[in-house]
């Protein structure tokens, strides 16, 4: 393995966890808090009969493309891709995003690989193009989500306001989606269509957690589903949970605001490394790369780069704090 190689592994590597860091964080505690949601909703969903309905439209919907679309869309996990791509608010196959991510990963992994005569650093290349889609994709699916969460709270209010001057709550889902843009009138409107065209409420409600998988959702379509049972003031509910979900949204703020010079402590202090060697390199030419190929110097790079990992993992569960 050559130092050139190397380098760019050790590179892509502290990236890689830089991103999954401070970026899109998949690990702790975030992490097990989604699929503990995703779990609670396939619970509460298996009591109606949304998850039969979904099932059937996704037949439907199979039947529908060419035998190698449907080869494709039936491999695993892509049913839960093309959920991501419907979060980001995006209207195209989940297979197409699987033959984007793998022409560019092969596009970019030949092109470095006939550049360097380096496998690794191909593989590489066609490792990081090959995920750019979905990361996007993603991207996109967490800032649509972002945006339904902090517009939820108005959207609570008008749901309250014309169940308190008499409208029934179809109406008051109606209003939401005239009333209000982005991503809460585009969800609204689809569970207006689903109560107007005689879909069960539950269902409904159920089809839009699934859709908006958040703790703020589930509380509402909590709500909705006591007050259909037993009775009560849903409006005052209603008030009182979009409060809250306004004070939480308040906190967060603050918290990230308390922790942005940590986050920016943690990206000067992973990337001035390589920074720092990059430019010894470029004035004095051969400096680092004669430090590299000596035995000790190698040892003394891979013990720098296993602590640069744990200060990456350290810095990581001080600033990202769950709220």
């Amino acid at each position: 393995m050559t130092q050139e190689t190397l380098f760019a592994g050790m590179i892509f590597v502290v990236v890689l966890l830089m991103t999954q860091a401070f970026v899109a964080p998949v690990m702790g505690s975030r992490q097990a808090a989604r699929k503990r949601l995703r779990q609670r909703i396939r619970n509460l969903a298996t009591t109606s009969d949304g998850s039969t309905h979904a099932a059937l439209v996704r037949q439907k919907y199979l039947q529908s493309l060419s035998p190698l679309e449907r080869k494709l869309e039936s491999l695993p996990h892509v049913e839960r891709l093309a959920a991501i791509v419907s979060q980001a608010g995006m209207n195209f196959p989940a297979h197409r995003l699987l033959i984007l991510g793998a022409l560019l990963g092969l596009t970019a992994g030949a092109a470095l690989y006939v550049r360097t005569d380096s496998l690794v650093a191909g593989l590489l290349a066609a490792t990081v193009a090959a995920a750019a889609p979905v990361m996007y994709v993603n991207r996109k699916r967490m800032k649509r989500l972002r945006d339904f969460e902090e517009r939820l709270p108005d959207a609570l209010s008008v749901i309250a306001r014309s169940l308190k001057a008499g409208l029934p709550f179809s109406e008051s889902i109606k209003m939401v989606s005239t009333e209000m843009e982005g991503p809460v009138s585009d969800e609204f409107r689809r569970l207006f269509a689903e109560l107007n065209y005689g879909g069960d409420v539950r269902s409904a409600l159920f089809g839009l957690l699934e859709r908006v998988p958040s703790v703020s959702v589930m509380a509402v379509v909590t709500a909705v589903l006591i007050e259909r049972e037993t009775g009560g003031n849903l409006a005052d509910v209603l008030d009182r949970i979009g409060n809250l979900i306004r004070q939480r949204f308040r906190f967060q703020r603050r918290v990230r605001t308390l922790t942005s010079e940590g986050r920016s402590t943690a990206w000067i202090a992973s990337v001035a490394p390589f920074a720092v060697a990059m430019i010894l390199e470029l004035f004095k030419p051969g400096w680092v790369t004669g430090f590299a190929a000596d035995p000790l110097g190698k040892q003394l790079f891979i013990g720098a780069f296993v602590l640069m990992v744990i200060g990456i993992l350290w810095l990581k569960k001080l600033v990202n704090i769950d709220v």
